[in-house]
């Protein structure tokens, strides 16, 4: 599955417009990481196992995102972009969405 930022693919040539596509999830660390990341966030510094939680949560998002893309019958996304908001202290929603289409090459 081909996934751009961009609203065309260079070199290729979009044959069907499929529509949107999504995936999301809201992800959470357990209290023992919230406590150590409110120490770290007194002393300041990256705050390791938040990073971690929104780095496996976009991968899942956009793993969702593509296989609605090709439960449609897609074989690129285009036009992606991922969102980003609190759910509650401690748990994040990631929403990876964008433009689902059929292309081919044509170079």
């Amino acid at each position: 599955m081909m996934i751009l930022t961009t609203e065309t693919a260079p070199g290729y040539e979009i044959q069907e417009l499929i529509g949107y596509v999504k995936g999301s999830t809201i992800q959470s660390k357990h209290v023992g990481r919230d406590i150590t990341a409110a120490l770290k966030g007194l002393v300041g510094g990256e705050i390791g196992s938040y990073n971690e939680m929104m780095t496996e949560a976009r991968k899942l998002a956009i793993h969702r995102m593509v296989e609605d893309a090709e439960s449609k019958g897609a074989n690129a996304i285009l036009a992606m972009r991922m969102h980003t908001s609190s759910v509650m202290g401690g748990a994040a929603e990631i929403i990876a969405y964008g433009t689902a289409v059929k292309v081919i090459k044509t170079v």
